[in-house]
């Protein structure tokens, strides 16, 4: 089930999207020297304040969460150990019924997994670039339209 996010769900939401950063990157959060305490704040000062936010709760509990801007998808993240159970097509499904146009997104050139999801369901690379300090990071900008 997808429902708006509520603020019940931080502590769950922040600690499977720190531990999903971690899967899919590995050695990022170390090599930055971003902890759990640093995802939190980051989650409460910009994530809550910037997007509009939806979970997806499976037996009851909360492992997935998608994060949107109008067209941009600025976050998407399945708990690692929900993975490959259909919950961020799920979520990305739901991000179409909100924008049946047009969706676009950052993620790093090195998540392979991301960028297979994204590929699988017709996004378009259309720019590579760095992501902004203090990642870093190469990254790839997909598009999708409908």
């Amino acid at each position: 089930m997808i429902r708006p996010y509520r603020e019940e769900d931080f502590e769950t939401v922040t600690q499977f999207w720190f531990d999903a950063m971690n899967v899919a990157m590995p050695g990022l959060t170390q090599r930055l020297g971003h902890t759990l305490a640093d995802a939190r704040d980051f989650f409460k000062r910009v994530i809550v304040v910037e997007d509009q936010l939806f979970v997806y709760e499976f037996d009851g509990k909360v492992v997935g969460y998608l994060g949107v801007n109008g067209e941009f998808i600025d976050r998407l993240y399945v708990h690692p150990a929900y993975h490959r159970r259909g919950i961020g097509q799920a979520l990305l499904n739901y991000a179409r019924g909100l924008s049946p146009r047009h969706l676009w997104l950052y993620t790093h050139q090195a998540n392979k997994n991301a960028r297979a999801f994204y590929e699988k369901n017709n996004f378009v690379a259309e720019g590579f670039g760095m992501s902004p300090p203090p990642e870093s990071e190469p990254d790839v900008e997909y598009h999708w339209r409908s």
